[in-house]
């Protein structure tokens, strides 16, 4: 762990080998390869290596475009959870991580919810 920040009152660690591994994690999820990635991004395929063996540290516009073309939140990246304080937002940043076929389940179960609420008058 290199850095300490302080966020929400509490003390946070930025472990880069835990978000090398997340976004390793993530493009993996994606069906992304590695040297894929690197040529979207247009960063070299040993930076991004290093990066997600925890022996580089991205840059912030580095990390703001993986972000970006990982469609991952940069909290759930370098931290490993999402906000805890607003649901909201949560729901937001979680969705943009679904597939087309989660997000279709996801707004079954809405509706179903919001007809068992309203006694199917919806």
């Amino acid at each position: 762990m290199y850095n300490i920040h302080e966020i929400w009152g509490e003390k946070m660690h930025i472990d880069f080998n835990e978000l090398g591994l997340r976004i390793k994690k993530r493009r993996r999820e994606l069906g992304l390869k590695q040297n894929e990635l690197s040529e979207m991004m247009g960063i070299s395929n040993n930076y991004l290596s290093n990066i997600e063996n925890g022996h580089s540290i991205p840059s912030l516009e580095v990390f703001s475009d993986i972000c970006i073309k990982l469609k991952i939140t940069p909290d759930l990246l370098l931290l490993g959870v999402i906000r805890v304080d607003n649901i909201p937002e949560n729901i937001k940043d979680n969705l943009k991580l679904c597939t087309n076929e989660e997000l279709q389940l996801i707004d079954g179960i809405i509706r179903c919810i919001l007809e068992n609420r309203s006694g199917g008058q919806n």
